[in-house]
């Protein structure tokens, strides 16, 4: 994986594991913000109002630096982290996966929840769609009317998105396309005569 690429699933994804009559249900789902963990998580531990546990981790953003596990009342260590580990050597991001555990009257001991924790997030994960997505990098420029063509031939050459364009006095254009590809097409669009970057946060 190279350092403007990072893997995330398309769409949600749910795996079941049974061990001693306890059932584990794991639903993987594809995340941004922190905002939508916290709804979801909301969502699911609604849904599963009668578990006994609804445990779950995350990873967020394509440096992969903002996590977290939460073992929801089961022994320290023995659901949110293996669900995280299951994260981590999928080397997924922009995920949240939870894990409902309905208590089967036997108890499993740590390394049993460990064991089930991780399987349950293994089957969740091995019914998504893992898809490779680049990280990409916006930038905003304006120029007048009369160099549109020559903005939209590097444009149509070096293939970015394009986020927004708009016509007011002269032309705003916005164009999103992947980090290690930006550099050169800043460049040229420098040597562009009269056009000016916005900007950048």
């Amino acid at each position: 994986m190279t350092d403007d690429t990072y893997k995330t699933i398309t769409e949600k994804a749910e795996g079941i594991y049974t061990e001693k009559r306890s059932k584990f249900i794991a639903i993987a789902l594809p995340v941004r913000r922190v905002e939508e963990v916290k709804a979801l998580l909301e969502e699911y531990q609604k849904k599963y109002y009668d578990a006994r546990h609804v445990c779950y981790a995350y990873m967020l953003g394509p440096e992969r630096k903002e996590f977290r596990a939460n073992d929801n009342g089961e022994p320290s260590g023995t659901a949110g982290k293996p669900i995280l580990g299951q994260i981590n050597s999928n080397e997924l991001t922009d995920i949240l996966i939870i894990v409902v555990r309905y208590f089967g009257g036997i108890k499993l001991g740590t390394s049993g929840l460990i064991v089930a924790y991780k399987a349950a997030a293994a089957e969740a994960l091995a019914a998504a769609e893992v898809v490779e997505r680049t990280v990409d990098e916006t930038t905003a420029f304006r120029f007048e009317y009369p160099l549109m063509n020559e903005v939209m031939r590097i444009v149509k050459e070096e293939g970015p998105e394009i986020v927004s364009q708009g016509y007011d006095n002269d032309c705003l254009m916005s164009l999103r396309i992947r980090r290690s590809l930006m550099p050169r097409l800043k460049a040229r669009l420098e040597k562009v005569e009269g056009l000016s970057f916005e900007n950048e946060e």
